[in-house]
């Protein structure tokens, strides 16, 4: 198993010298984040590798599956997942596009648009929840892999596929349109969009099954992006061109009822309503915060942004939920990383912890630090203080700046409690870097299916928030706005075939210069800008892109002439992510906004395994950020020695 030890030795300092100091929480930090960054650099090439074998038509895992169609796992039996499922699939190319959005990549561009185009022909698949002529059949949960219908019982229908498959489109979408593409955007794209918001707008106030496939009622995570897709989806139609009144009668009132599940006098976030049994304490309510960030809106409460306060009393209630249950939990104090489940009364496979959710956890904190760091301060409330002060014992409700001592205090304990969930991910997973499922609630060992591509996928979104890289805005600020009065209304669709499958050649980033690459020696520049007549940009996201050979636990940093860069203070200095290093391309990588027209200088830093610091060599690295129609840029650079 990968990083015991030292995960071991993160629960020493707690246990044995009680809830450190700011000295010790900052030493206790360093070493966990050191093995934290080591399993990163790791595991991530392994996790997207797999992650695309499970894709067909090509994938190396799984031979005769349809072109576009996302397996959610390899294994035939005992667990046989070899179907496709609506929802593990957009999860999955949501990641993907994130990814791609990022930084530019043909042969992820090609599987966005073999999925796309496998999305077109299941809309039109009948099964046993409908067909599209009413969008009932849109709520089918899953299909077999060559994309016909699956006739077994099941837990159906299912109400957060289209949303979620909604919003993995709308953002593809979104980089079509910004860099000139809108006709495919509006051609290809749009119409399964279309179909999917429209199911949204009728069925949402209609109950279905959970995420989990066991409970029907309504589900936090279901209705919080069926919110988001309403929202995002009339932004996107505006920009086509055209327009979504369903999208903007609705989305108010999904998010009045999404009120409903915050449990003032328990302090959580209830995971399911219209339907009992359970105590509401579930994971359910972590994905669906994670899945909703806006990193534009803060810590909103309304729509359960990952650092507002209810977000944050309803971690805590969740993730001690599995302190007592789990043999391999045992003796790990509160605020001290966990392994963390689907919810305390599962039973499935005896009721484990699950990798997707384990990595949940720490997304939602890494989210919460990007957030407070943006925003130069940390809330703390009376419905979070609980949370703060399981990590330091004289947090207080008030609000702290980033100069104050209180907020580094802060803001590093919460960042070695993120990086512990990671941590633990890394204790039980095996040294092939396989993700299955679940692992073992007693000794850790991987359980149920092989090769989970929806644990693939959380592995990466976690270690891409870790880095800083964030998705864009899906314009929460003009849609968490609660209407005076709240009504369970619907509005019922009108559904079509899409029909156009197939782009165009060559759509790449047009910004006057190649699509970024990496060179031997030199750097190149991409940017990302929309078609004639669009506004300057305020802000830029500058993706810094370095390449230097390291060894296991070193890290890579940028530091600068700015505050955003670090002021020149390696200590206050910003990580670059490892999650696309490989030896034959050791790319490390950081996305950072910049305000568009600033000059900066900046230097790479290399820390040591021993925390030392060793600095590139001169010159200093000169660079003006665009101010232009360009929204992302990439700068490339090779380690100056």
């Amino acid at each position: 198993m990968l990083s015991s030890a030292l995960l071991l030795g993160a629960y020493a300092f707690q246990s044995v010298l009680g809830r450190p100091d700011g000295f010790r929480l900052r030493r206790e930090g360093d070493i966990l984040k050191r093995d934290v960054d080591s399993f990163i650099a790791t595991e991530s090439p392994i996790a997207l590798e797999k992650l695309l074998c499970n894709i067909g038509a090509s994938g190396c895992a799984v031979a005769g599956a349809a072109s576009g169609a996302v397996i959610a796992s390899p294994s035939k039996s005992n667990p046989d997942y070899f179907f496709t499922w609506t929802r593990d699939s957009a999860l999955v190319f949501k990641a993907i596009v994130d990814t791609f959005t990022h930084s530019y990549d043909a042969n992820l561009q090609t599987e966005i648009e073999n999925y796309i185009a496998a999305q077109a022909k299941l809309q039109g698949v009948s099964n046993p929840s409908g067909s599209l002529s009413d969008g009932s059949g849109l709520g089918e949960p899953k299909f077999n892999a060559d994309f016909t219908q699956f006739t077994g019982a099941w837990g159906r229908p299912q109400r957060d596929g289209p949303a979620l498959r909604a919003i993995a489109l709308i953002n593809y979408s979104k980089w079509l349109v910004n860099n000139g593409y809108s006709s495919t955007a509006s051609g290809v794209v749009w119409p399964i969009i279309k179909n999917d918001l429209a199911y949204v707008a009728q069925y949402w106030n209609q109950t279905g099954f959970d995420l989990w496939e066991e409970v029907q009622g309504s589900s936090f995570f279901t209705v919080a992006n069926q919110h988001r897709a309403l929202v995002e989806g009339s932004a996107l139609a505006s920009s086509l061109g055209t327009s979504c009144s369903a999208c903007d009668s609705i989305a108010p009132q999904v998010l009045c009822f999404l009120q409903s599940f915050w449990s003032s006098s328990s302090g959580f976030i209830v995971a399911n309503i219209n339907a009992g049994g359970r105590s509401g304490k579930d994971a359910n309510t972590l994905l669906g915060s994670i899945s909703t960030f806006d990193p534009s809106v803060g810590c909103d409460a309304v729509t359960f942004q990952p650092c507002s306060d209810k977000a944050l009393a309803n971690h805590k209630v969740v993730t001690d939920a599995f302190r007592s249950i789990y043999s391999i939990n045992s003796g790990i104090p509160q605020g001290t990383a966990v392994a963390v489940g689907r919810y305390p009364e599962d039973s499935y496979y005896n009721g484990n912890p699950w990798y997707l959710n384990t990595l949940a956890a720490a997304e939602q904190l890494y989210d919460a630090l990007y957030v407070w760091k943006q925003q130069g301060s940390i809330t703390i409330t009376s419905v979070s203080l609980a949370f703060f002060k399981d990590l330091v014992s004289s947090a207080a409700v008030g609000t702290y700046a980033s100069g104050s001592s209180t907020y580094t205090t802060l803001f590093n304990a919460v960042q070695t409690y993120a990086d512990g969930y990671v941590n633990v991910v890394s204790k039980y997973t095996p040294s092939s870097g396989a993700l299955a499922e679940q692992y073992a609630r007693a000794d850790g060992t991987p359980l149920s299916a092989a090769d989970l591509t929806w644990s693939y996928a959380a592995f990466l979104t976690a270690a891409a928030r870790r880095a800083g890289t964030v998705p864009s805005s899906w314009n929460a600020a003009g849609g968490q706005s609660l209407p005076g009065s709240c009504f369970a209304t619907s509005i019922g669709g009108s559904y079509s075939s899409a029909t156009a499958t197939s782009f165009p050649p060559s759509q790449t980033p047009i910004s006057g210069v190649p699509p970024t690459t990496t060179t031997a020696t030199g750097t190149k520049t991409s940017s990302s800008t929309s078609s004639a007549g669009c506004a300057t940009a305020t802000s830029v996201a500058v993706t810094f892109n370095e390449l230097v050979t390291t060894v296991f636990g070193q890290t890579i940093k940028i530091v600068g002439d700015i505050p955003a860069l670090g002021s020149w203070d390696t200590n206050s200095a910003i990580a670059l992510s490892a999650s696309q290093y490989t030896s034959s391309n050791p790319l490390w990588s950081v996305t950072i906004q910049l305000p568009a027209g600033q000059v900066i200088q900046y230097k790479y830093i290399n820390v040591q395994t021993d925390n030392s610091v060793r600095w590139e060599a001169d010159p200093n690295h000169t660079y003006t950020v665009p101010k232009s129609c360009a929204t992302a840029v990439t700068k490339s650079d090779n380690w100056q020695s």
